[in-house]
């Protein structure tokens, strides 16, 4: 079992320090030139501070990498990508960009950035922080793996997750408590809204299920069972869908059968007298993410058309 130690901006480490609940973080990295592969979703991602703190501040469990432009991360993570407002966060990646010698964009957000999503992140104030790993090299730009089940990584894992013990962190249940003691375990990462959101826009291609669409502006990841009903942030409970659609699919005028079929309920043109362009969808089979483990689930899909669906 591997982790990745990754170099982390001391201000975006102060900042999501100092905030409530926060159930994921948007690791990002001012730019697209070079994918993360280090890890695989459940590993452990720990967060080090750079000189002169040099030490290990936080972890968490990576979800997943992807390349986003800068206005979607912030629409997707907010202040979790370690910033007040997208302008701060905007001004810090230009900070970056110059340092590192890459062009600055004219219009705010017209960045594509690397985005490493942590899930279930937990920070240490400094009187707790974790020390390095021995050896650590000060020229390591990025960060770099580490094997948690022995030597170095063995006892900086052990650390963190007694600390976030002691902070009472929700990721640590009893299963986890009872199991650790045996050797490092995979931890299946509970995502939050915007993982979710990212996850779904990758599995579907970045296109509409229904219509194809490609259009970033207006795609947005639907829960098929919503969170207040009990729905999870998991891409199989999800549909990446036009925003005007999804609003019809979350008020049940349209609905997807378990066979991927496309709905549309007459009460949309008895409600309406309209809906023309939507009608002549109906029957269509829905474009599905290759991977069958994150299509739709067939059973939520029934509950959907038996709970949520006008008929």
């Amino acid at each position: 079992m591997r982790g990745f130690i990754g170099n982390t901006d001391y201000d975006w480490y102060r900042f999501l320090a100092s905030q409530p609940s926060i159930d994921e973080v948007d690791f990002w990295q001012p730019s697209a030139n070079s994918h993360f592969r280090a890890l695989k979703p459940g590993e452990p991602f720990f967060f080090r501070l750079k000189a002169p703190h040099n030490a290990i501040a936080g972890f968490g469990y990576f979800a997943s990498f992807s390349v986003l432009p800068s206005w979607l991360a912030w629409e997707s993570f907010g202040v979790k990508n370690g910033a007040r407002d997208f302008e701060e966060m905007r001004a810090r990646i230009e900070k970056y960009r110059r340092r590192n010698g890459a062009p600055v964009a004219e219009r705010p957000g017209d960045y594509q950035i690397g985005c490493i999503m942590v899930a279930s992140p937990v920070f240490f104030p400094e009187e707790m922080w974790v020390r390095e790993p021995q050896g650590w090299q000060p020229n390591i730009v990025r960060g770099r793996g580490q094997d948690v089940t022995t030597g170095e990584g063995l006892r900086i894992f052990t650390e963190c997750l007694d600390r976030a013990q002691y902070l009472g962190a929700s990721l640590i249940g009893a299963e986890d408590r009872a199991q650790r003691y045996g050797g490092p375990v995979f931890v299946a990462p509970r995502l939050g809204q915007g993982i979710f959101r990212v996850s779904v826009l990758d599995a579907y291609e970045r296109a509409c299920a229904v219509t194809g669409e490609h259009s970033l502006p207006v795609l947005e990841a639907a829960h098929i069972m919503p969170y207040a009903s009990g729905g999870m942030h998991e891409v199989t409970n999800g549909l990446l869908l036009r925003s005007d659609i999804h609003r019809l699919f979350d008020l049940g005028y349209v609905t997807v059968t378990p066979e991927y079929s496309f709905q549309i309920s007459d009460a949309l043109a008895e409600d309406f007298h309209n809906g023309k362009t939507y009608y002549a969808e109906r029957g269509k089979q829905l474009l599905l993410p290759k991977a069958e483990a994150m299509r739709p689930s067939r059973e939520l899909l029934a509950w959907h058309g038996e709970s949520v669906w006008r008929g």
